[in-house]
């Protein structure tokens, strides 16, 4: 009697611990299997998002010259409204932006300022970032 309530324990004893070592490998095995995505990234890819980086950081610089900050203050706009609004424009906004700077002659200025602010302003209102100018009407 005693031999056989042995036996029975340290079969319950083998049961659990395969159980338990069942249990422990699935769970291992799931974890394992999440959504890996491996790709190789191109050269193209790597010179577009420095490309874009670039941009962006040249129009927060202009924007960040104390002329440019006079002129923003005159019209009663804050530097930091102007920056929160050029991050959430999309890459090919900034891109555009800078290459309309681009094309302004050198050396104008007050007028280039103007220009950059009010392009900036149209384009925050086209996508309905904001709501200056009546006359424009931002895309649905």
């Amino acid at each position: 009697m005693v031999y056989a309530s042995i036996t029975e324990g340290y079969f319950i004893m083998i049961l659990f611990k395969r159980t338990l070592t069942l249990f422990l490998s699935l769970a291992l095995i799931s974890v394992s299997l999440g959504n890996v995505q491996a790709a190789i990234v191109s050269n193209d890819q790597v010179i577009l998002k420095t490309e874009q980086v670039e941009n962006k950081a040249t129009l927060l610089q202009a924007v960040q010259r104390e002329d440019v900050q006079q002129q923003l203050s005159s019209m009663g706009v804050s530097a930091a409204d102007v920056e929160s609004r050029i991050n959430q424009m999309t890459h090919e906004e900034v891109a555009q932006l800078n290459q309309q700077m681009a094309e302004l002659p050198a050396g104008e200025g007050v007028l280039g300022t103007i220009v950059l602010i009010f392009l900036v302003f149209v384009i925050t209102d086209v996508i309905g970032a904001t709501d200056i100018f009546p006359f424009v009407h931002p895309v649905n």
